[in-house]
């Protein structure tokens, strides 16, 4: 990383005009071996993700194991309360009747998958962020507009800022710009 005015480098980033660009330069960003990528565009462009690196989703696997955390809790609590602390034989049915346990188990296992997946949305896409460097960036705000971005961090090991910067100028951007950290 550089120094230069108490500011470090976080890395370089070139402005595109449209998504097969940003496309482009990201297939040839990771065949010349950049692993510290990012990509800011105003949509979602199909495969972007994959290109980058970005194949796990943990958010599925979060959700299923506190849906069957909350059905468990819903299950333990009945029959807490009905079997264990407070016995009371009800029309001749038996203490641990399962069937009737069925409706608040369901209920808070789509109560805690819910939960799960809203803040587990917000938690693994670092939201809300309300500060980035990136932000800081001459024209960023475009990035919600009509311009698509893609930033290799100074964090890659690859990374050297004229090396770099010469291999941005050849994907042919609107402009590559330094992003002080």
């Amino acid at each position: 990383m550089s120094t230069t005015a108490n500011q470090t480098t976080y890395g370089l980033v070139a402005e595109f005009g449209d998504e097969e660009s940003l496309k482009h330069a990201a297939v040839a960003t990771r065949a010349a071996g950049y692993k510290q990528v990012r990509a800011f565009s105003p949509f979602r462009v199909e495969g972007l993700s994959e290109t980058l690196g970005h194949h796990e989703n943990l958010l599925p696997w979060l959700v299923i194991l506190a849906m069957v955390v909350g059905a468990t809790v819903g299950y333990a609590m009945q029959y807490y309360t009905d079997v264990v602390s407070y016995p009371m034989n009800v029309g001749g049915r038996p203490l641990h009747s399962w069937p009737s346990f069925v409706i608040i188990c369901f209920e808070l296992a789509i109560l805690f998958g819910a939960l799960t997946a809203f803040g587990g949305m917000l938690a693994l896409n670092n939201l809300p962020l309300p500060y980035h460097p990136i932000f800081n960036t001459p024209g960023f705000e475009l990035a919600s507009g009509n311009r698509f971005y893609l930033c290799i961090e100074s964090t890659d090991k690859r990374f050297h800022a004229v090396r770099t910067q010469q291999f941005l100028q050849e994907l042919q951007p609107k402009a590559v710009r330094e992003v002080k950290g």
